[in-house]
């Protein structure tokens, strides 16, 4: 029996449904026994970007380090063991029915492209924009979950239940085991983000990769892999060979092309997917603590050497230190750089635009909480920066009045835990009404609509009695409204709501 293999893919399959469990457990009002953040803040490519980025240290650093430090000892464990990204990866990869097998070379340059993205994102970060969301597979994992597999299963559970109670008159056992269910794992009530097939499309071409040739993403692409495999490039853990028949069985059979063909390896690049232990006929390959081969050691072996790796680092920090501190000052960027001018209504508090849009890691969490679905991800509206950030959309849901889940699931501050106290008096925007549409002030009719539904104790919409025909007709209390978008998502009047929220006023923390 394979016992490495197997207790590597229970670890897979362990740690993949806790990041599940995690991100489907979080929801209105907080529930689960794991705080939302929990694999964001253990993930050093976010966590170090977003703090060179910002200048400031984000929460879970400590963990980072903690996740490098283990990396420096084990290698790139992490990869084959807990990496959601990776245990997709290897799931599709299963189905690959011929496995390439490349050279020496060829697997060499396979290698280089994810180190070069690392430093790039690094030198991004350096010069004050933190891009590292956009391959970050535990960013890219938190998109998927939140913004389709949860909002798809959930969708179609509950339809299906709907017809075995409804349309099939399946009452008693069905019936209660959907009532058990409703309140937790069917409890999610976020069915819609728009833009989310991009979301899907980009899930698919990572894990969809690996059916061209085994785990390229995290040979070939994936920033945090490179990171780790810098990290442990001298891990004392490691392969060693005790007796080799020169069958090349391992080499052949390794899904990350770490195995030469002289039988030594780059540690870098190795996974600890133990395959290579068990494709040995001689039995005489085991992992454990010992001194360096030489030829795993020989200079210019590896994809890249830890000298090329510094030397970029040392270009970079010559560039920091010649302009330093290149971040937007931010009076330059509430002029340049501002949601409030094209209408985008962040969610409560949310950082100034400029470090909102550097700091969230678009992991979603805030989007799938939404109770609302109010939350949906941002595509061109915000410019190039600001791609799937979010945004409160009140035609499809509002601001929950008595709601902080946003802020208590955001991995980085980007927007920051509020008390329901303060949240209660936190301006999102203003209302404002069209009387041009608002059926009391166009068509002379009666709907108090908006001001119902107002959720503030003392009603931050007025109505004015009109003396002639004594029809009650809303105005907005500006300095009254926090902007939640309630009077708008309820507004009757289509397909332009006569009250929408503007964000021209609205309440942001700066850094």
């Amino acid at each position: 029996m394979k016992k490495l293999v197997l207790l590597r893919r229970s670890s897979q399959l362990i740690f993949l449904s806790l990041f599940v469990y995690i991100l489907w457990s979080t929801t209105y009002p907080m529930t689960g026994i794991f705080p939302p953040a929990t694999f964001f803040s253990l993930d050093p490519l976010l966590v170090m970007m977003t703090s060179i980025s910002e200048r400031v240290i984000v929460a879970g650093f400590l963990y980072s380090l903690g996740m490098l430090a283990l990396a420096a000892v084990f290698g790139r464990l992490f990869c084959g063991w807990v990496c959601p990204i990776g245990a997709c990866v290897d799931m599709a990869g299963t189905t690959q029915r011929r496995k390439a097998v490349l050279s020496d070379e060829h697997n060499s340059l396979i290698s280089k492209p994810k180190f070069y993205i690392l430093t790039l994102i690094l030198v991004i970060a350096i010069y004050g924009r933190q891009v590292a969301w956009v391959m970050d597979p535990i960013a890219l994992a938190g998109r998927f979950v939140s913004l389709n597999l949860i909002p798809a299963t959930t969708f179609i559970l509950n339809k299906i239940f709907a017809i075995l109670i409804r349309d099939m008159g399946m009452t008693g056992a069905v019936r209660d085991l959907y009532h058990s269910l409703k309140p937790t794992f069917l409890g999610v009530k976020a069915y819609y983000f728009s833009n989310a097939g991009i979301v899907l499309i980009y899930f698919i071409a990572v894990a969809g990769a690996s059916l061209i040739l085994r785990r390229l993403w995290c040979r070939m692409l994936c920033p945090l892999g490179a990171l780790y495999a810098l990290a442990g490039s001298a891990a004392p853990f490691k392969r060693i060979v005790d007796k080799c028949l020169l069958c090349e069985n391992c080499g052949n059979e390794c899904r990350m092309g770490a195995i030469r063909r002289d039988m030594s390896y780059v540690r870098g690049e190795c996974v600890l997917c133990m395959d290579c232990v068990y494709r040995c006929p001689a039995r005489g390959v085991r992992f454990g603590f010992g001194l360096p081969r030489p030829a795993e050691e020989a200079p210019g072996r590896d994809a890249i050497s830890r000298g090329q790796f510094l030397s970029f680092l040392t270009a970079s920090a010559a560039s920091f230190i010649s302009i330093p501190f290149l971040k937007a000052d931010p009076a330059e960027a509430s002029e340049t750089d501002d949601a409030r001018r094209v209408g985008i209504i962040r969610p409560p508090a949310a950082l100034e635009e400029i470090d909102f849009k550097d700091r969230c890691v678009r992991c979603g969490n805030c989007m799938k909480v939404c109770v609302t679905n109010g939350l949906q991800p941002v595509m061109l509206e915000a410019g190039y920066s600001g791609i799937w950030t979010p945004r409160l959309m009140p035609n499809i849901g509002y601001c929950e009045y008595k709601c902080t889940l946003c802020g208590k699931t955001c991995p980085t501050g980007a927007i920051p835990p509020l008390t329901l106290e303060r949240k209660m008096r936190t301006r999102l925007g203003v209302a404002e009404v069209d009387k041009s549409k608002c059926l009391p002030w166009a068509e002379g009719k009666e709907c108090i609509v908006c001001q119902e539904h107002c959720p503030v104790a003392e009603k931050a919409i007025a109505l004015d009695v009109d003396p002639v025909s004594g029809l009650q007709k809303p105005r907005i209390v500006e300095e009254l409204c926090v902007g939640c978008g309630i009077c708008q998502n309820k507004c009757p009047v289509r397909p332009l709501r006569a009250v929408t929220v503007s964000p021209r006023v609205s309440d942001r923390t700066r850094v």
